[in-house]
């Protein structure tokens, strides 16, 4: 293994690109609740907070606010929408593969910490052929807590092998779980944010995945 910091890797925005099957698993949700659907572009500045949030803010954008009690049912029409087409057209980030391959030879320790659904983030990954680049996958409902308490941070490190981390992601999300794990933050900036990533204040700015390796270097960990 690697001696250096684990890598701890955003899904949504950052490794895959799950935009399009999200906007149909959302718009499910929209045409059963007879409201208009929602663009990619929308789409893309909802994601990162998981499906209750992301669910939110679709039927706040279409008409009247969802109620607490409507919720959980609405929430339950995505998953069903959103496991049955959970990778008709998502697929890793340009280069990505290329160099999680790059980084596995050269040992480093790498895992995934998500918002979306456990239940959801591991098949995505298995259907992708991606599984075997992490030690640890986790999603929302792995604890009873979500980015961006750094608590789930610290436990994802630890099943990674411990010591200290890097966050790598795309969003304010993630960028709040590290400083509140007081870990180093690398954001992408092609993802799904609706602040740009160069404003958001991470460590470093990358718009090409790729040249994570170099980053890496860079920060001097």
């Amino acid at each position: 293994m690697h001696a250096g910091p684990a890598l701890i890797f955003d899904l949504d925005g950052t490794l895959v690109d799950t935009a399009p099957d999200l906007l149909g698993a959302t718009n499910a949700v929209l045409d059963w609740a007879g409201r208009s659907r929602i663009d990619p572009e929308s789409l893309r500045h909802m994601v990162g907070f998981g499906a209750r949030a992301l669910i939110e803010q679709a039927m706040a954008a279409t008409g009247p606010g969802v109620t607490q009690t409507a919720l959980p049912g609405l929430i339950d029409i995505f998953i069903a929408h959103y496991r049955d087409h959970i990778a008709d057209f998502s697929q890793p980030f340009a280069g990505v593969e290329a160099t999680l391959d790059t980084l596995k030879a050269a040992g480093w320790r790498m895992g995934v910490l998500t918002n979306k659904p456990a239940e959801l983030a591991r098949p995505l990954l298995e259907k992708l052929g991606m599984m075997d680049y992490f030690q640890a996958v986790y999603g929302a409902g792995r604890k009873s807590y979500t980015k961006p308490d750094p608590q789930i941070f610290h436990d994802i490190v630890l099943d990674c092998g411990g010591g200290k981390a890097v966050m790598i992601g795309d969003s304010i999300t993630d960028l709040s779980t590290a400083r509140a794990a007081n870990a180093p933050c690398i954001l992408m900036s092609y993802g799904y944010t609706a602040v740009p990533a160069a404003k958001l204040g991470g460590d470093l700015v990358l718009d090409d995945f790729t040249h994570l390796p170099q980053a890496l270097e860079k920060l001097a960990l």
